[in-house]
Order: C-alpha cells, then sequence, then structure tokens
C-alpha cells in the first residue's frame, strides 16, 4: 500500500467529515429541541453557500466577512420558516414536521432555482488555489479553513451548549419538556434559539463548502439524507455522536473513493446506517436528550 496516498485520503476525508459534522450537528439540535426532522436543513446550508458565493466578491474575496454573511442568511431564512411555521407544530405532530419541512424544502429549492438558476457557481477566494504542503501530502487552502471553520464552530457550540443559561435551557427542554415548565422555562423560545444556533451551524456549513464543491440549487437535497444518516448513525439527539459519525463517514467515503470504484462511496453511509439500526437500533452513542457527548 502506498501510505503517503492513503494518509492524503484521510486527510481529505477528515476536512470531508468535518462539514459533514457540522450540517449533523444542527439536525441532531433542532431533533432533540424540537423533537423534529428537518427536512428543509439542507435548503439552510444551500442559502449560506449562496450568500457565501455573492458576498465573496463584496469583500474583496475575503473568506471571514463571507461566512459572516453566509451565516446571517441562513439564520433569517431559518428563522422565518420557525415563526411562520415549525412554531405552530404541537408536541408529538411528527408526521406533520415532515410534511411541513419537506414542503419548505421544495419551495426554498425552486424558488431558489427560479432566481439564480441551475447553472452551477464556482466560488473563489482570497485562497485561490493555493494549498499547504505537509511532507508529501497536500491540502488545499479552502479545506484547510473550512476545517478550522468547523472545529471553531464546534467549539462555541460546545461553550453555549454548556456554560450558558441559554444552552442549559435547551438542554432541560430536550430532556424533560415538562419539567422545563414547571420550573419557567418558555419552550418557544428555547426552540427559537435553538432554530437559531442549528441554522448558524447550516450557515457555516454552506459557506464552508461553497468554495470546495459547485455551488446550486440541489447541492442540499443529498446532504440532508446523508446527514440524517449520520444522526442515526450518531444516536438521534446526541450532538457528540453527530460529529463523531460524521467525521468517520467523512474519512470512510474518501478511503473508499480512492480504492473501490465511486459508486460505493455514496452507498458507504446508507450500508453504515442499515448495519447500525440492525445492531444498535438507538445508534452508538444515544442516551437521550441533547448533549455534546
Amino acid at each position: 500500500m502506498d501510505w503517503i496516498y492513503f494518509l492524503q485520503l484521510t486527510a481529505n476525508g477528515l476536512t470531508l467529515g468535518l462539514i459533514y459534522a457540522l450540517i449533523a450537528a444542527g439536525l441532531a439540535l433542532m431533533f432533540g429541541v424540537l423533537e423534529i426532522v428537518n427536512f428543509a436543513h439542507g435548503e439552510f446550508l444551500m442559502v449560506g453557500a449562496y450568500a457565501m458565493a455573492f458576498a465573496l466578491p463584496g469583500f474583496g474575496l475575503s473568506y471571514i466577512p463571507g461566512v459572516i454573511v453566509a451565516t446571517i442568511a441562513a439564520v433569517a431564512v431559518g428563522l422565518v420558516a420557525y415563526e411562520v411555521f415549525l412554531s405552530r407544530l404541537e408536541r408529538g405532530e411528527f408526521e406533520r414536521s415532515i410534511l411541513i419541512t419537506m414542503g419548505l424544502s421544495i419551495v426554498i429549492l425552486y424558488g431558489m432555482q427560479y432566481a439564480f438558476t441551475a447553472t452551477p457557481m464556482m466560488v473563489q477566494t482570497q485562497f485561490g488555489f493555493a494549498g499547504i504542503q505537509i511532507g508529501d501530502i497536500r491540502l488545499a487552502w479552502t479545506r484547510v479553513a473550512a476545517a478550522i471553520l468547523a472545529v471553531a464552530a464546534f467549539l462555541v457550540l460546545f461553550l453555549v451548549l454548556n456554560r450558558t443559561q441559554l444552552g442549559r435551557a435547551m438542554r432541560a427542554v430536550a430532556q424533560n419538556r415538562e419539567a422545563a415548565l414547571m420550573v419557567g422555562l418558555k419552550p418557544v423560545r428555547v426552540a427559537r434559539n435553538a432554530v437559531v444556533l442549528a441554522t448558524a451551524l447550516c450557515g457555516i456549513a454552506g459557506a464552508a463548502i461553497a468554495p470546495v464543491q459547485l455551488v446550486h440549487p440541489h447541492m442540499g437535497q443529498f446532504l440532508v439524507i446523508k446527514a440524517l444518516a449520520i444522526i442515526i448513525i450518531g444516536g438521534m439527539g446526541s450532538i457528540g455522536g453527530a460529529i463523531a459519525a460524521a467525521i468517520g463517514l467523512g474519512i470512510l467515503e474518501s478511503w473508499i473513493g480512492g480504492f473501490f470504484p465511486a459508486i460505493w462511496q455514496e452507498a458507504a453511509g446508507f450500508i453504515v446506517m442499515i448495519a447500525v439500526l440492525v445492531l444498535r437500533p438507538n445508534g452508538l452513542f444515544s442516551r437521550g436528550g441533547v448533549r455534546v457527548g
């Protein structure tokens, strides 16, 4: 085996897995607090990617201002979706939430396609095509920036969930809604805060992925299905499990893509998901409630 090639695949897979983790962590957070699977999650990412694509030229291709604009755009769309549709859902209306979020997904997707056409966009940043060389292993700066962005986002998420009243309220509502009501917490406000955090992660993921792959209206469709497989593998509601499963899947896909036919690369996550559902139906890390471990 060519170990340099193997390490290159692993490094590529790690950066891909961190982007997957941004998407999956937001999906797990919304499931834990709102008790819904948000099928419009991929479209929030797509909005962030388009915002990044249009913001970068205005900021002279500067990466960080583009990320901020992408995050704000995704949060704005997510908040509108929550206030108009998701806030009206009663607890336990799981099937209705699926129909609503699937409808939202289609409306946002084709609305963006009408506005910007289906033609894929290539996004340029201040990094251009430059990369970092570690021995014989090379990584593009856009991938390195995406990885750093993801790690920073996870650190902030960890601090919010574990060191702030806002985060503790989210965890309380996710673990026992009735008890949270008894101590004066307002689930609607907590749910709104969860939507802000989850869609911010989507916006960051969109900003991270935009310079790495082509931006187009359908980009979020397959990513949200893959993110759903990831949170099932990691354990529904477990943010730490979602992050670990996403990184593992990113590396696995990179290995498979490097040594086997590409068709198995996309199937890998769903094969693992089926195996987990058969052997450990609650997921690898599931212990209930929103948590980072």
